[in-house]
């Protein structure tokens, strides 16, 4: 009668029990001569009711008896969402040029029933279900669409031990390094011949349907670094005073530095989705505008494997930055003085206020006290290493960039390539290949948003972007425009 996506958007949960007893149900149902459209309605009713028995009608009653039974067991303990909670608390450290859709976002995320309370960054921009440099904490839960598509999407700096001078007399062999030991683009990985090792692939990919299906997949990706926002650049880290920090000592002086910016590409990707679409059918109840933002209970069989999920994307995603590093340095023969690195699109246990919560950061930054962390501003504007404060009101958070002023879409009506290769020259950037949507025009002042932060962080270096590398592009792909096809690198960049 009905496929299972017709089932699911009726408001029956993707689960496997659940939705092969309505669908059992409706068949019989229709076979034994009930009208398709009235059956239709029935099991909307039964999955959207608050007693699912009380919404069958009496000539179906035991027709629909094992899918009623089924959809009460798979809700029972659940959190339901119901209008005229007082919102969960959140403070605002945006300033400007921001979005009166991402101020509702993290409004509306605080309206969820297991929200402890929330923090918007100052490059926040609107986003799906929480805005993009939202941070939301929630109890017992876990929201698919709050950790992000690119899921654990990760920045990591290594100091190079070569002389910074290197960025001029050895311009071309560095791209050429870049080049040869990472791969752009929607899908792109490494051939057979040259995948990369890494014991992230003796995990076991078997915590979920989903890593388990799209391991070969992985070990083929390995070491990319995408597409989107996604890069890999040379450039100069300008450290003031001497640094003495767990894993980063460094003396006052220029240094020649390496940063990307990728995270857990298709792998990831594929997660994101399979869980958001379960939690939603999870939620039929929740308002058009809290949708994206449906969750998982931690203690449900379906949150302890999204959440054993998330944790091998963001295993997988540090070691595609481990295997760009090194290959990068093995091929110009360099060595490492110290690196930083950090996830954002994730989601942590931590206890803030006397209280366990899982804490969200879409699009944001780990700032807890003493935590290092990178912040990157465009293609052709610097980054930062930062120290978190531990600031309690942002949940030990800053932010993860500098924030799109511009949508793509309207940066390719708006800009020209011409345009952003002036911009690059001035600057002093060699762009190898890289898209226009990612021109620095269509983001923040990344200085801006750093002052705006003062409180949650410190400034220990500047790194300034000399020769950069992203996906080419000229055409904005379908998926940057609608949710339901969005690839993974779509949300990633602040």
């Amino acid at each position: 009668m009905m496929d299972k996506d017709k089932m699911a958007a009726l408001g029956v949960p993707r689960l496997k029990n659940v939705m092969g007893a309505a669908m059992k149900a409706a068949g019989t149902a229709v076979g034994a001569g009930a009208d398709k459209v009235r059956v239709a309605r029935v099991v909307e009713a039964i999955t959207h009711a608050a007693d699912p028995a009380a919404a069958v009608p009496p000539d179906l009653a035991e027709n629909f008896a094992p899918f009623v039974e089924a959809l009460t067991e798979a809700r029972r303990g659940r959190v339901f969402f119901t209008e005229g909670r007082e919102p969960a608390p959140w403070q605002n450290w945006a300033q400007g040029d921001l979005e009166a859709s991402a101020v509702e976002q993290m409004k509306n995320a605080c309206r969820l029933p297991v929200s402890a309370g929330g923090a918007l960054m100052p490059d926040a921009h609107t986003g799906y279900g929480l805005p993009i440099g939202g941070v939301l904490a929630v109890r017992n839960a876990v929201i698919p669409y709050a950790v992000g598509v690119d899921i654990a999407c990760r920045m990591r700096l290594t100091v190079l031990d070569m002389p910074v001078t290197a960025l001029e007399t050895e311009a071309a062999r560095l791209a050429a390094a870049i080049e040869a030991e990472t791969r752009f683009g929607v899908g792109a990985e490494f051939e057979r011949r040259n995948r990369r090792i890494h014991p992230v692939m003796d995990l076991d990919w078997s915590v979920s349907p989903v890593t388990k299906s799209g391991k070969s997949k992985a070990a083929a990706q390995l070491g990319t670094s995408g597409s989107g926002n996604h890069f890999a650049e040379f450039g100069r880290l300008t450290v003031e005073k001497d640094i003495d920090e767990p894993g980063l000592s460094l003396k006052a002086g220029v240094y020649l530095a390496l940063l990307s910016h990728s995270g857990s590409r298709g792998t990831g990707e594929a997660v994101a989705k399979h869980y958001s679409a379960l939690a939603m059918s999870l939620h039929p109840e929740l308002p058009p505008e809290l949708r994206h933002l449906a969750w998982l209970e931690l203690d449900s069989a379906e949150g302890r494997e999204y959440w054993a999920a998330m944790e091998l994307c963001g295993h997988y995603a540090a070691a595609n930055h481990e295997l760009i590093h090194r290959h990068v340095l093995e091929n110009l023969g360099a060595g490492a003085l110290a690196h930083v690195e950090n996830h954002h699109n994730f989601a942590w246990k931590e206890v803030w206020n006397g209280e366990e919560v899982i804490v969200h950061r879409k699009g944001a930054t780990p700032a807890g006290e003493g935590v290092l962390g990178v912040v990157p501003g465009s293609m052709g504007s610097p980054g930062f290493v930062v120290r978190g404060k531990g600031s309690a009101a942002s949940y030990g958070s800053c932010s993860h960039g500098a924030g799109r002023l511009m949508s793509r879409s309207a940066a390719f009506k708006k800009l020209s390539r011409e345009k952003m290769e002036a911009i690059l020259r001035d600057r002093g950037v060699t762009l190898l290949t890289g898209p226009l949507d990612e021109s620095p025009e269509v983001y923040k002042d990344i200085e801006a948003v750093i002052a705006a932060q003062s409180d949650l962080v410190d400034v220990l270096a500047r790194f300034d972007p000399v020769i950069v590398k992203m996906a080419p592009g000229e055409k904005p792909p379908a998926w940057r425009c609608r949710p339901k096809k969005q690839s993974a690198d779509a949300e990633c960049r602040g």
